[in-house]
């Protein structure tokens, strides 16, 4: 019986490390992905740097209109590309109007690149397949 249960273990141990170097031989031909910018890649903040890199700034009601958004949604959103330095927040008022006016900045520029260079790498080895 002890017999019989080694010689069952040697097999699955043969087993395991045969499925884990033909797995590791199918990895090593795979393509990795670009890593994103996650930052970046959600839908509004995408939107913000984008409408920042061909407008030189962009009031809140702006950006908000722009990207049919609400404005908690824009806030968010601003805040957390406030807080990574790849916008500038000015408030300031205009008469008694409070307004609020972002700009894109170096960074933000640089990583906006950086992400549409991945993607589009990505869109040209998705239509070379």
């Amino acid at each position: 019986m002890v017999a019989r249960s080694k010689l069952h273990l040697a097999q699955r141990t043969s087993k395991a490390t045969s499925d884990t170097s033909t797995r590791s031989a199918r990895a090593s031909r795979v393509e990795a992905l670009p890593v994103l910018d996650r930052l970046i890649h959600e839908r509004i903040r995408l939107g913000i740097v984008s409408a920042l890199a061909i407008n030189e700034s962009l009031s809140f009601n702006d950006l908000r209109r722009l990207l049919k958004t609400t404005d908690g949604n824009l806030s968010v959103h601003a805040r957390k590309l406030e807080e990574a330095r790849y916008v500038t927040c000015s408030k300031f008022f205009d008469g008694r109007i409070p307004r609020t006016e972002y700009r894109l900045t170096l960074p933000g520029r640089r990583a906006l690149e950086k992400y549409i260079e991945q993607m589009e790498d990505l869109i040209r080895r998705t239509r070379k397949e």
